[in-house]
C-alpha cells in the first residue's frame, strides 16, 4: 500500500486473524480462572406443568459434586421488568431460572450439578430424578393460530405506540377490482443458531464483585441485567467476551444459563463454568419462529401492483410476546397504492424465539418475493421487468426520499453477470442432460439502523494508538474494521492502531445485531479518532517551538502518523514528537456519537438482488443449487475482503432456509428431535455452489459519517425466495413450504 494511502475500503487481512488460525484467541469456556467447578444443566421432560419432586440424593452423594441447585433451595434472583433491553420481548416475563416450580417447555432448565470436573457434573446430572403433576399443553401450532392475537403494540417515538398492523389507501376495493388476482400461504419451520461456538459462561466471585466471560453480543446487557437480577451495582459486574465463535442472534439476550452459573458461582464459592450441549443449543437460547403467511396480490394486465395484502402468524412462547418486523418489506419494497398487513402471534408451550440472522425480514420477504414470483408467470412478464416496473422511486409508507437507492443497478448488474436473459420463460423448459434446469431471483433489502455508541481513543507516547468499545465482534470484522477507520481518521498505518472490545468497563456500545455496528460504533471510533488527533494539533499550534504554530485543523493534513500543512509537505512533526516535548504519555478522547436529524427527513435502507440456477433430478426430486449471483448496494464498504465474506455467509445461510433446515419436535410433548448437527442439516461445502457475490457502488452521505450500510443481515434476505423461484422455473412444480425437501417435489 502506498505510503499515505487510506485504508477504509481496502481489502485488508483480519487483523486478529492470526490468533485465531492459530487458536490464541480465547472464548468464553477458555478463560483461564484457577479452581474452576464446573456446571451441568437437568432440563424438563415435560412441556407444561410442575415439578412436583426433585431427587438429587444420588447425586449429591456422586463423587466431586459441589452442589446441586434447583427451585428447592436456589437463592431467589429475579430480573426485574425495568432492567428488560431492547433486544426483549416488551411484554411477557423473561425464563427465571431455578426460582419456582413451573415449567413452559420440554427442555427447561430445572436444575444445575456442580462438580469439581466437567466429567463428573455430566454424570451426577444423570441421577437427577424429577416428578411432575403435567398440564395439558399447546403443542399444535395449527390450533394455537386459530387462537392467534394481536400483539400489544411496540413504543415508539417520545413513547407512542406504534400499532402491529398496517393499511394504506383501499386494498380490499382494489384487489376485488383488479384485473389480476391472486392469493397463496407460505410457510416455513422454526430454525435453529447452530454456531460453532456453543454458548457458555464463567462466573468469577471476588466478595460482592463478579466477573463474568460469556458468549454475548452485548456486554453492557449482560452487565446490566445480570447486576440487576442480584441486586448489586451495575460496577461491580464486570463482562469480558473478547472474541465470540459465531452467534447471527442468538447471543443477543442473556438467556437463563448466564443467570445460573453466577448463581451457582456464589453458592459453591469458586468459579463455575457452564457450557451448553448442542441439544441444549435447541432449547435454552432462542431461535427463527415458525410463520404461515397468506400474501394477496392486485395487479393489471400490464404488471402494475393495485393492491397487495399481506398476512401473517407467527410461533412465541407462553410467557412471552416475542415479534418481529415480518411484515415490514411488504410496506415500502413496491411501489403500490392499496396495501395492508396483519400481524398475529400464536401462542404455544416452546422456549421463546430470538432473532436469527435478518429476523423478520428473511422470513416476510420469502413470501413476498414468491408472490410476485407467480404473478410474474401468471403475466407472462419476465420476473425481473415486474420489479423494474413497480419499483418504488422513494419511500411509499412515508413518502421519504431514499437516503440512497441502487436497486435498479443491482437488478441491471446482477442479470448481466448471471447471464439472465439466456433464460427461457417457460418452466421446465431447460435442461442439462436429464436433470431440469430453472432460474430464479428476488430482492433483498435491510434497514439502515443506527444506534448511540461511544469510543475512546488514546494516542501513546510511541506515536501509536489504541481504540477501546464495549462492542462485539461475533465474526463479521469489526476488530479489522475499526482499525481501518481509525486508522485512517488519525492517519496512522494500521499496524499502529490497536482496537479493543468486548469489556463492559469499557465506552457503551450498542448490541451487534441488527447489521448496524459499522453505522454505530464505527461513527464513533471516527469522531473519537477526529477528536483526538485534533488534540495534538491544538497542543502543536499552542506550542511557538513547533512548525504547526497557529495552524489550524483544516490546514493540517496527518500521513504516517506525521502532522504537516498541507501546502508545505515539508514541514510538520510527529505524534510521538509533540507528546515528547509536551511530556505527555498519552493524548485521548471519548466521543458519543447517535443518529440526528437525518432519520427524520431520509428513508434508510439497504439493497440488493439474488439470481440463483439450481438442477433438479426429476427422478428423485432433490435440488442442487448450480451457481448464486447476488448483488448488495449496502453504501460504503470499508472492508471489501470482510464484507464479501458477509455476503456469501448470509447466501449460504439463505440455502440452508431454502433446502435444509427444519427443526422437529415431537408433537406430544414438544421435546426436539432432531437436536445434533447430524439431524438438523445446515448446508456443507457440497452443498454450496458457484457463488459470485459483489457490491454495486453506492454513497450514502445521509445514513452517518462513514455513509455505511447494514449488510450481514441484507445478504440472507430474499435467497430463500429465489431458490423457490428457480425450482419452479426447474419444475412447474410450486413448493411454498420450506425447505424444498425431494418428498415435496415428486
Amino acid at each position: 500500500m502506498a505510503r499515505g494511502e487510506k485504508v477504509i475500503g481496502k481489502p485488508i487481512n483480519r487483523v486478529d486473524g492470526l490468533l485465531k488460525v492459530t487458536g490464541a484467541a480465547r472464548y468464553a469456556a477458555e478463560a483461564q480462572v484457577k479452581n474452576v467447578a464446573h456446571g451441568v444443566l437437568v432440563l424438563s421432560t415435560i412441556a407444561k406443568g410442575r415439578v412436583t419432586s426433585i431427587d438429587t440424593a444420588a447425586a449429591e452423594k456422586a463423587p466431586g459434586v459441589l452442589a446441586v441447585i434447583s427451585h428447592r433451595n436456589a437463592p431467589k434472583v429475579a430480573l426485574p421488568d425495568k432492567a428488560k433491553a431492547s433486544v426483549d420481548p416488551e411484554v411477557g416475563r423473561p425464563l427465571q431460572p431455578l426460582q419456582d416450580d413451573r415449567v413452559h417447555y420440554h427442555g427447561q432448565p430445572i436444575a444445575v450439578v456442580v462438580a469439581d470436573t466437567l466429567e463428573k457434573a455430566m454424570h451426577a446430572a444423570t441421577l437427577v430424578k424429577a416428578e411432575y403433576r403435567e398440564e395439558r399443553a399447546a403443542l399444535d401450532f395449527a390450533a394455537a393460530a386459530k387462537r392467534a392475537f394481536r400483539p400489544t403494540p411496540s413504543k415508539g417515538d417520545g413513547g407512542t405506540k406504534k400499532p402491529t398492523d398496517y393499511s394504506r389507501g383501499e386494498p380490499d376495493k382494489a384487489l376485488a377490482a383488479a384485473e389480476v388476482r391472486l392469493e397463496h400461504t407460505y410457510t416455513h419451520p422454526d430454525e435453529h443458531h447452530n454456531p460453532m461456538e456453543m454458548h457458555a459462561t464463567l462466573a468469577v466471585w471476588e466478595g460482592d464483585k463478579l466477573t463474568l466471560y460469556d458468549k454475548t453480543q452485548w456486554v453492557d446487557n449482560v452487565q446490566a441485567q445480570v447486576a440487576a437480577a442480584f441486586g448489586i451495582p451495575a460496577e461491580d459486574v464486570r463482562v469480558l467476551s473478547p472474541f465470540v465463535g459465531g452467534a447471527f442472534g442468538s447471543a443477543l439476550r442473556a438467556w437463563s444459563h448466564v443467570f445460573i452459573a453466577a448463581l451457582a458461582a456464589r453458592e459453591v464459592r469458586r468459579p463455575v463454568k457452564l457450557m451448553l450441549t448442542r441439544a441444549q443449543m435447541y432449547t435454552v437460547p432462542g431461535y427463527r419462529p415458525h410463520a404461515v403467511q397468506k400474501v394477496a396480490l392486485g395487479a393489471t394486465r400490464e404488471g402494475k401492483l393495485t393492491a397487495i395484502r399481506h398476512e401473517g402468524t407467527q410461533q412465541t412462547s407462553t410467557f412471552e410476546e416475542y415479534k418481529e418486523s415480518l411484515l415490514n418489506p411488504t410496506h415500502f419494497l413496491y411501489a403500490c397504492p392499496n396495501v395492508s398487513t396483519r400481524y398475529r402471534l400464536a401462542a404455544i408451550n416452546v422456549n421463546t424465539p430470538a432473532s436469527m440472522r435478518a429476523p423478520g425480514e428473511a422470513s416476510g420477504v420469502y413470501a413476498l418475493e414468491c408472490a410476485l414470483d407467480e404473478l410474474a408467470y401468471t403475466l407472462k412478464i419476465d420476473p425481473v421487468e415486474l420489479r423494474l416496473l413497480n419499483h418504488a422511486d422513494a419511500d411509499p409508507q412515508t413518502g421519504k426520499p431514499w437516503s440512497s437507492k441502487s436497486l435498479k443497478e443491482c437488478y441491471k448488474k446482477g442479470a448481466e453477470k448471471f447471464g439472465w436473459a439466456r433464460r427461457k420463460p417457460k418452466p421446465r423448459s431447460m435442461h442439462e442432460g436429464r436433470l431440469l434446469v430453472g432460474y430464479g431471483m428476488a430482492t433483498a433489502t435491510w434497514p439502515t439502523h443506527r444506534r448511540p455508541a461511544t469510543a475512546l481513543v488514546r494516542i501513546l507516547a510511541d506515536g501509536s494508538a489504541v481504540v477501546r468499545t464495549a462492542a462485539s465482534d461475533i465474526g463479521p470484522g469489526t476488530y479489522t474494521v475499526m482499525t481501518q477507520i481509525a486508522a485512517d481518521a488519525l492517519g496512522l498505518p494500521v499496524a499502529r492502531v490497536r482496537f479493543e472490545l468486548g469489556d463492559s468497563r469499557m465506552p457503551q456500545a450498542p448490541v451487534q445485531g441488527g447489521s448496524m455496528t459499522v453505522a454505530s460504533v464505527g461513527s464513533a471510533v471516527h469522531e473519537a479518532a477526529l477528536a483526538a488527533r485534533d488534540r495534538v494539533l491544538a497542543l502543536a499550534s499552542d506550542d511557538n517551538g513547533s512548525p504547526l504554530h497557529r495552524a489550524k485543523a483544516d490546514q493540517v493534513a496527518v500521513e504516517d502518523g506525521r502532522l504537516f500543512l498541507k501546502d508545505k509537505p515539508a514541514s510538520g512533526e510527529t505524534y510521538r514528537d509533540v507528546l515528547k516535548r509536551h511530556r505527555k504519555e498519552t493524548v485521548e478522547a471519548t466521543r458519543e456519537s447517535k443518529p440526528g436529524e437525518e432519520v427524520k427527513k431520509f428513508s434508510m435502507h439497504a439493497f440488493g438482488a439474488h439470481f440463483i440456477e439450481v438442477r433438479v433430478d426429476p427422478d428423485l426430486g432433490t435440488v442442487r443449487v448450480g451457481r448464486v449471483v447476488t448483488a448488495l448496494a449496502a453504501g460504503r464498504i470499508i472492508n471489501p475482503k470482510t464484507a464479501h465474506s458477509q455476503a456469501i455467509g448470509g447466501v449460504v445461510g439463505g440455502l440452508g432456509m431454502a433446502l435444509l433446515e427444519e427443526t422437529v419436535r415431537d408433537s406430544r410433548n414438544g421435546r426436539v428431535v432432531n437436536s445434533n448437527l447430524a439431524d438438523y442439516h445446515v448446508p456443507v461445502n457440497a452443498d454450496v455452489p458457484d457463488l459470485d457475490a459483489f457490491f454495486v457502488d453506492e454513497e450514502d452521505v445521509h445514513a452517518n459519517p462513514l455513509g455505511a450500510k447494514g449488510l450481514a443481515e441484507l445478504s440472507l434476505v430474499g435467497v430463500a425466495a429465489a431458490v423457490a423461484n428457480a425450482v419452479y422455473h426447474a419444475t412447474g412444480k410450486r413448493v411454498r413450504d420450506l425447505p424444498i425437501t425431494p418428498d415435496k417435489l415428486l
